[in-house]
C-alpha cells in the first residue's frame, strides 16, 4: 500500500540541502482534506516558521474544491498547524534559532493510515556555486548512464 504523495518541492532540494528530515501532521479545516486527496495542494512557495511556540506551514497553497460548500470559501495559503512532539519542536527551534538553519517542507502525503502528512526538513541553504556542482554531477551522471545503456 505504501504512502500517497500529493505534492512535492522539488525546488526545496535544488535550493536547500537536507540535513534532517521529519514527519509531522497538518490541521486541516473543513474540505481541505478532499482537495488534498484530489491532489489539490502545491508547495512551491512553502516554508515554516515558529508561532507562538507552535511551527506553522506558511504559504502552502490547498485550493478549494468547486464540489464542496459554496458559501463558505477559506483562504489557501492560510498557515496552518503542523504538529510535533515536544523534543522535536525543542530540537527544530535550536537549529533555526541557534545554528541558522531553515526549516523547509519537501511533501504533503498521506500515509498508511490515511492520515494526511508533511515531511518537513531542517536545511541549510546552497551558494550559487554549490547548485551550479550539484548541476554538473547530475549531467555527468545522467551521461555515464546513457552511454552504458547504449553501450549493451
Amino acid at each position: 500500500m505504501g504512502i500517497n504523495i500529493v505534492a512535492q518541492n522539488k525546488k526545496a532540494r535544488h535550493d536547500y540541502e537536507i540535513l534532517e528530515k521529519f514527519e509531522a501532521g497538518i490541521v486541516l479545516v473543513g474540505a481541505e482534506v478532499k482537495a488534498l486527496r484530489a491532489k489539490r495542494a502545491n508547495l512551491a512557495d512553502a516554508y515554516c516558521r515558529f508561532i507562538q511556540g507552535e511551527l506553522h506551514i506558511m504559504n502552502a497553497h490547498i485550493a478549494h474544491l468547486e464540489t464542496t460548500v459554496k458559501f463558505y470559501v477559506p483562504d489557501t495559503r492560510v498557515p496552518r498547524k503542523l504538529l510535533l512532539h515536544k523534543k522535536e519542536l525543542a530540537k527544530l527551534f535550536a537549529k533555526v534559532h541557534k545554528d541558522g538553519y531553515t526549516i523547509v517542507p519537501l511533501m504533503i502525503y498521506f500515509n498508511e493510515k490515511n492520515l494526511a502528512k508533511v515531511s518537513i526538513a531542517i536545511a541549510k541553504g546552497k551558494q550559487l556555486h554549490d547548485k551550479r556542482a550539484d548541476m554538473k554531477a547530475k549531467t555527468l551522471d545522467r551521461e555515464a548512464q546513457q552511454s552504458m545503456k547504449n553501450r549493451d
